[in-house]
């Protein structure tokens, strides 16, 4: 009987071990993924040497080129997932409702995707901390079950409406919507009494400032500018800044003006007759001239208004407009730094997390600057160009880290990017690698101007690039897919070149303006594959790390800092390159359905099917468009030992001469 029960034991024991490994997660992730180009299975690996196949608490893919659709359904069955995060990739499609409710899962993190669809939940989800700024969501979103978010960051979505439900999120501590087209009354948000972090900028909200919003006294960070309220501005000037009340409809109350005390005269006597008579010729000449020059000033006062409402209009569809390295509110002179406390660490909050200088002093952190080696900045320089890396400077999250806008002293306007991946490297790592980055010079590359180093930190100055990136240029602005309500002309059809020449629309349109931007793309990163010793993999060619200089001539960002590719993988950039190729060729976005749509019909001798229809089509340009998309058939094709060289494919794309329009 003692041997029965011992044996009984022992096959409980294995298998609870059996069932602790969950053998099926692999399985289930594989299958999740099985639709999306660039996933690899590998980092699910085996933890330790007793379990085959441990549960997966965490999926953690950014910034590593996903393109596709998620089967978001068979993560559902992961019953210990805590963590996603697979922002800064090209994922499309939805999420089903259905993903929000697995048990275990807090954290949530899709940022910069092309996800859509709605998010509506009516039971409890245990998220934490939602993520799903800058993709495609719509105001389909319902909260009621989101009862235990403490962090919800929407930001850079095309909400339209508040989302419902806010009332239920009780515990929310961190809300973002700035830049979601939101119109309507900031009404609901005001039972937000946790809330710590506030930003609602860049909307065309409207309410009373500040009955319609949360308890200021609990607010650390708060932006409502460029939105429709009323109402003053109090002490809470000094606590948030003025950025955060720019073009808000709200008033300071320290400047408005005050009523003046009315002191009449002492009555006088009457005059005598004849002196009566006179005055009141006097009188009528006098009314005479004042009549005319009220309606001269009246007329001048209505011309001024006009001008200036018509000015600010433009200002605003400029605004708009502005590319996603281009900066949406005004950025401040060059000022003298007033540092909250003497000593560090110093911590500055993004979008979607935090970043740390761990450094005691911040002037003891120098800005090496390649071109201007005397010039003698410091990190406390960078924070006072940057208001202490405030939100109203940031450009964006970037790949790899955020990315802020900033004019140092002699007014070099510089981009200014923390670079996440190379935390962990030694000083002289880093700076080897810097200064070898320096001295890789070509026109289509983004040219770094220096660095800096902040405890842990590495931060990389680039040239600033106003026109902003391709993806934009080419999806999102009237060339392309406009994604806003309107476009004014003068933003895009009158915008001038460096030599004074109005670029036309057409231009933009054109087939001469895309090959070379796609003839400057392959000439930079040939220069990457063949130039040095050894080859430079890019690792994340993607439209939005291709930015255009007043030109529009191309300049690639983001590479050499990947510390985490390895060499020898220039086949998957050329992959990418072709990838990109076929979005100039069709103005569709770069996807795996797109390339196999393509292919197929390049296979079978209809490419012009493919091509763009909003092009000017000529028979020379027709057939230049179908020949650089057989380059485009090349660069992606499934076999990496297939793909030309980018030497190659600059010979391809150099025979094809696009005609003159």
């Amino acid at each position: 009987m003692e041997l029965l029960l011992k044996s009984f034991l022992l096959i409980s024991l294995i298998s609870l071990a059996e069932s602790s490994c969950n053998t099926n997660d692999r399985d289930l992730i594989s299958k999740a993924f099985s639709s999306v180009t660039g996933f690899d299975l590998s980092p699910f690996k085996t933890l330790d040497g007793k379990c085959t196949n441990p549960s997966i608490k965490e999926i953690k893919l950014p910034s590593r080129n996903l393109t596709g659709i998620v089967s978001w359904l068979f993560l559902k069955n992961l019953s210990e997932l805590q963590t996603v995060d697979l922002s800064d990739n090209s994922l499309q499609g939805s999420v089903p409702n259905g993903f929000w409710s697995i048990p275990s899962l807090h954290t949530v993190n899709l940022a910069r995707n092309r996800i859509g669809g709605s998010v509506t939940r009516s039971e409890s989800s245990p998220i934490q901390v939602l993520n799903l700024s800058s993709n495609r969501f719509t105001n389909s979103f319902r909260l009621q079950g989101f009862s235990n978010l403490r962090i919800l960051d929407l930001s850079h979505n095309d909400l339209r409406s508040l989302p419902y439900g806010f009332k239920n999120l009780t515990k929310l501590e961190h809300l973002d919507l700035s830049g979601c087209n939101i119109s309507g009354n900031s009404k609901p948000i005001s039972k937000l009494f946790s809330l710590k972090y506030l930003d609602i900028s860049e909307n065309s909200m409207n309410g009373s400032y500040p009955s319609d919003f949360p308890p200021l006294r609990n607010l650390k960070f708060l932006n409502i500018s460029f939105n429709n309220f009323t109402g003053l501005v109090g002490s809470e000037k000094n606590q948030f800044g003025d950025s955060a009340f720019i073009q808000s409809g709200i008033f300071n109350a320290s400047n408005t003006p005050k009523p003046k005390t009315s002191i009449l005269p002492p009555p006088k006597k009457p005059k005598p007759e004849k002196y009566r008579k006179i005055e009141r010729r006097k009188d009528h000449k006098s009314k005479t001239k004042t009549v005319v020059l009220v309606s001269v000033f009246s007329a001048l006062l209505v011309a001024g208004m006009v001008i200036l409402v018509v000015f600010l209009v433009r200002r605003m569809k400029e605004r708009a407009s502005k590319q996603k390295w281009a900066i949406s509110r005004p950025i401040p002179p060059f000022t003298t730094l007033k540092l909250e406390k003497n000593s560090g660490p110093f911590s500055f909050e993004t979008g979607t997390g935090t970043w740390v200088a761990d450094i005691k002093e911040p002037s003891s952190a120098p800005v090496v600057m390649f071109e201007k080696p005397l010039m003698n900045i410091t990190f406390t320089d960078l924070i006072a160009a940057t208001c202490h890396f405030g939100k109203e400077s940031q450009l964006a999250e970037g790949s790899g880290g955020p990315v802020y806008r900033a004019i140092l002293p002699g007014e070099i306007h510089v981009a200014i990017k923390v670079v996440e991946r190379a935390k962990d490297m030694e000083t002289e790592e880093a700076v080897g690698m810097f200064e070898e980055l320096a001295r890789l010079k070509h026109p289509n590359l983004l040219p770094l101007l220096g660095y800096c180093i902040a405890g842990k930190e590495k931060l990389l100055l680039y040239e600033f690039m106003a026109n902003g990136d391709l993806y934009r240029w080419l999806h999102e602005l009237p060339s392309g897919q406009p994604n806003v309500e309107d476009w004014s002309m003068d933003t895009w059809e009158q915008q001038n070149d460096p030599t004074g020449r109005a670029r036309s629309s057409s231009e933009k349109r054109g087939w001469p303006t895309r090959h070379r931007i796609a003839i400057g793309i392959a000439r930079g990163l040939s220069f990457l594959h063949h130039a040095g010793s050894r080859p430079i993999v890019h690792g994340h060619l993607v439209p939005t790390n291709v930015l255009l200089a007043d030109d529009f001539e191309p300049r690639i960002a983001d590479f050499g800092v990947r510390v985490d590719e390895g060499i020898g993988r220039t086949e998957l950039d050329v992959y990418s390159f072709g990838v990109i190729l076929l979005e100039l060729l069709t103005g569709k976005e770069g996807s795996e359905d797109m390339v196999a749509w393509v292919r197929a019909l390049v296979k079978e001798s209809h490419g012009m099917k493919a091509l763009d229809p909003r092009l000017r089509l000529s028979n020379d340009s027709l057939s230049e468009m179908v020949e650089s998309l057989r380059v485009g058939y090349l660069c992606t094709a499934e076999s990496p030992v297939k793909r030309p060289t980018m030497q190659q494919v600059v010979g391809l794309l150099k025979d094809i001469h696009p005609a003159t329009e």
